[in-house]
């Protein structure tokens, strides 16, 4: 997928037809021009068929008008795109391989099967789902006969009788791999798409640079919605997106020091802070140490909350020592020449 903005050429100002982005459309309105489900071209752009570009008004990711032209011209439209794209569950997928729901899911679960997405139900359940373009192929494949028929092979039993799961790992690498599509060449937006299948103490402990990862922060690409934030789909989807094999979790994080190492040398993270009506650091010095409980918040964050600790600490007392004011200079009583107390008054008023 390319990250390039589709422009056009302009002639005279009264033969222009709108700005850039008129260039390219929203998803929506692209489904309705190819018949469609927006559930299918999403899925399509996901798998590398539809190319999307990024927005310039910075509203997420539009479909180029030669891209509709191009998948329009493509023989058997929309058929052919149609069935490349569609998904189906165990049973349906079953019934495509010719094998019981319980074999198919065995296949699944030791990494044979990679599903394309995934839903939570009412239940709580996952929801795995696979490409049906894929599973005939699997099926017409003849080195997999043996898989499809018969007794499973006692390697693939034992690690079945261990628990193996293979079917949220493979689909992050699948997820990954669309993520680092949709990065092109950005170096902070691939290497942020690595961190988001970290957990925050591994993306802290491989970016030590607080400066960095708030920067890394601005390229996180945003997470698919399952259920409201918070709710116990969202948790579990969050789970299933996040690397939980120690390999697994070396590897990224190689990765991800790689990329932050290739993002460091091609555009350095900035480490100051603009100065804004005469406060803060000048241009071109150095911002000082973050605030321990806010590092690794962007920067603004962090400034908002170390201001709003400081207006929530208690002010200290005012001195109420009979000798001592704010200027800390000595009272009346301690003054030299001048008379204190009740004679001190009456002598004042001419007494």
């Amino acid at each position: 997928m390319s990250g390039n903005t589709v422009t056009h050429q302009t002639t005279l100002p009264a033969e222009r037809s709108g700005p850039t982005r008129d260039a390219a459309v929203a998803p929506n309105r692209a489904a309705r021009e190819l018949g469609l489900k927006r559930s299918e071209i999403d899925l399509a752009v996901r798998l590398g068929r539809i190319r999307t570009v990024p927005d310039d008004a910075g509203g997420g990711r539009r479909v180029p008008r030669d891209e509709i032209h191009r998948i329009r011209a493509a023989d058997g439209f929309p058929e052919g795109l149609r069935a490349a794209v569609r998904t189906v569950g165990t049973t349906e997928g079953a019934a495509i391989m010719d094998v019981t729901k319980a074999r198919f899911s065995r296949l699944a679960r030791l990494g044979l099967l990679v599903p394309v997405k995934f839903y939570v139900n009412r239940y709580r359940a996952v929801v795995w789902l696979y490409l049906a373009e894929e599973l005939r192929r699997f099926t017409a494949d003849e080195r997999n006969a043996a898989l499809l028929k018969g007794r499973t092979p006692a390697a693939l039993r034992d690690q079945l009788g261990e628990g193996v799961d293979l079917r949220p790992r493979n689909w992050r690498g699948r997820h990954l791999g669309f993520l680092l599509r949709q990065a092109a060449d950005d170096p902070w937006a691939r290497a942020a798409a690595v961190a988001s299948l970290l957990d925050a103490a591994e993306v802290s402990d491989v970016v030590t640079d607080p400066y960095e990862r708030s920067h890394l922060h601005r390229f996180w690409p945003a997470p698919a919605a399952h259920g409201s934030p918070g709710s116990p789909a969202a948790q579990l989807a969050e789970e299933i997106a996040t690397a939980a094999d120690q390999d697994e979790i070396d590897w990224l994080r190689s990765d991800l020091a790689d990329a932050v190492e290739a993002a460091r040398r091609q555009c350095p993270a900035p480490h100051t802070v603009p100065a804004q009506a005469g406060t803060g650091p000048a241009p071109h010095e150095t911002a000082g140490p973050l605030p321990r409980e806010t590092r690794g918040l962007p920067r603004e964050t962090e400034s908002r909350e170390w201001h709003e600790a400081e207006r929530q600490k208690p002010r200290r007392a005012e001195s109420r020592e009979p000798c001592e004011t704010a200027s800390r200079e000595p009272c009346d009583a301690e003054q030299p020449g001048r008379l204190s107390g009740l004679f001190g008054r009456l002598w004042r008023r001419g007494f």
